[in-house]
């Protein structure tokens, strides 16, 4: 089974960079992947977001969340988990998805303090110029792959806010107001998964 598409269609630059756990991850047929979920880190840099990719979370498989892609702010694609796994980057839909996630703090450090709850910080272009030539490549690559969504639109259970008990915030709000769905959704063949 392949685990990636097809290597001969010319895709950006991925610099493979596999989990410490990918083999415990569970593996699926790609052409079952008809989405793509896109996120953001809610953290400072991509040193932090590997290191909290690499956290053990669930203990009888010893895997954790993360992504399948990472992209830095200055359009570096990495790859932590291959296609051909299940990647737990959001609930309910990680056997159909492939994981995208993007740099950006987001509400990092205060992430459910009430008071924190704007995503204030752009992706900047060469960013978001790499995630359309990675969608790009994977809509031309796998026949199946049909939709995409922001993490916002899959889980939007609320939280008790960390400094009122009494209040709920959003669990999830990336990849936030400052993501340019309209431009993506413009140079892209995917259509946004409907709500």
């Amino acid at each position: 089974m392949p685990t990636e598409p097809d290597a001969a269609a010319a895709g950006p630059a991925i610099h493979p960079a596999p989990l410490p756990y990918q083999a415990r991850l569970s593996q699926r047929d790609p052409a079952s992947i008809d989405l793509v979920v896109i996120h953001c880190t809610e953290l400072p840099d991509l040193a932090m977001a590997r290191e909290y990719g690499e956290r053990v979370l669930y203990p009888e498989s010893g895997t954790g969340n993360s992504g399948h892609f990472y992209i830095d702010r200055d359009g570096t694609i990495h790859q932590y988990v291959d296609l051909d796994r299940i990647a737990h980057h959001v609930r309910g839909v990680n056997q159909r998805s492939i994981g995208i996630e993007l740099v950006n703090s987001g509400r990092y450090p205060d992430w459910l303090d009430s008071r924190h709850q704007s995503m204030d910080e752009a992706y900047p272009p060469a960013q978001i110029a790499a995630l359309i030539a990675l969608l790009d490549w994977l809509a031309g690559s796998m026949p199946s792959l049909r939709w995409i969504a922001g993490h916002e639109d899959l889980d939007t259970e609320l939280a008790v806010a960390s400094d009122d008990p009494g209040r709920r915030v959003p669990r999830k709000r990336d990849p936030g107001p400052r993501f340019p769905w309209a431009d993506v959704l413009a140079a892209t063949s995917l259509e946004r998964l409907p709500g």
